[in-house]
């Protein structure tokens, strides 16, 4: 978090004045300096880094030169648009991505198997923004079935606001989920099958099956478990892939989330936004990872053991 925050602040304080972009052509020289006083930019940069990171610690990130409104309060706002997209395409990804995977892997010749493993290759291959476009032009302009942008109706749950509890919210949600599930679920697909086919040759899966256990017990419970470990680290760390490609998804389906409000705060250089949403997206990676570790350990008991 240290690193991240000491690149927001070493690439964002070269960006130009910031006072410059708050302020009129006409705005005199001596009312700049003293906004300029007010903000610490004529503080040396050790002491306006100390402030950048106390302030941050406080998740204090200052007011936004466009909207004039506080960054937290945009960032409360712009978050639950954005988790929504992020979880239910993680839980998605995993779900099929572990099925399919371990179907291709316990039927390598099928033709459905390779039906599926090419369908995995094209969905690592196409890019993120042109399969958002394929998937608006196919269920929105020629079959009319979803809408192709916006969030439809949401309820407000204390601060947070969802779509899942309306029709116009549920249906929202089908194309960029979908769209960013996509890409998951092949390389999800992918790992598992290739981990299985090597645990599947493994001797403790010949001596399962000499001891009568049914395909269900050796291929879930014993070969998949297994299989886990570099799973569960693919999908922490597809968490914040998942953050960066929801911002070409969000722009395509003029998503509200985060996303649309780090390309808006690029537009206008403004940058309290930028430098808050990089220090939230490290953030999460670094809170993921570190629940990682305690999955793995649930995963894998041994690991608990090791020394």
């Amino acid at each position: 978090m240290l690193a991240v925050s000491l690149f927001c602040f070493g690439v964002f304080k070269f960006m130009g004045d910031p006072v410059i972009q708050m302020v009129d052509s006409d705005t005199p020289l001596a009312e700049i300096e003293a906004i300029r006083d007010r903000m610490g930019l004529n503080d040396n940069l050790l002491t306006q880094y100390a402030t950048f990171i106390k302030n941050s610690a406080q998740l204090d990130f200052g007011r936004s030169y466009e909207l004039r409104r506080p960054v937290t309060e945009l960032i409360v706002e712009a978050l639950p648009a954005t988790a929504e997209l992020v979880i239910l395409s993680t839980i998605i990804a995993t779900f099929f991505g572990l099925l399919i995977g371990v179907y291709t892997a316990v039927h390598p010749k099928g033709a459905v198997s390779a039906a599926l493993r090419a369908g995995s290759l094209i969905g690592v291959s196409v890019p993120t923004f042109l399969m958002a476009i394929l998937a608006i032009y196919w269920f929105s302009v020629s079959l009319g079935w979803l809408p192709s942008y916006g969030r439809g109706e949401v309820v407000s749950i204390g601060w947070w606001t969802t779509g899942l509890l309306t029709k116009s919210g549920l249906l929202a949600l089908i194309l960029p989920v979908l769209t960013l599930s996509i890409n998951q679920v092949s390389l999800i697909v992918r790992l598992v099958r290739s981990e299985m086919l090597d645990i599947l040759r493994a001797d403790y899966i010949r001596f399962a099956r000499a001891r009568g256990l049914s395909e269900r017990a050796i291929n879930f419970r014993h070969a998949l478990k297994n299989a886990l470990i570099p799973v569960v680290t693919i999908v922490g760390l597809q968490i914040g892939s998942l953050l960066a490609f929801a911002v070409v998804t969000e722009s395509v389906f003029q998503w509200p989330g985060m996303g649309s409000l780090f390309i808006r705060a690029i537009q206008s250089i403004d940058i309290p936004v930028m430098s808050a949403y990089l220090m939230l997206v490290a953030l999460i990676i670094v809170i993921v990872n570190i629940v990682l570790d305690f999955i793995y350990v649930m995963v894998d008991p041994r690991l608990a053991l090791a020394k």
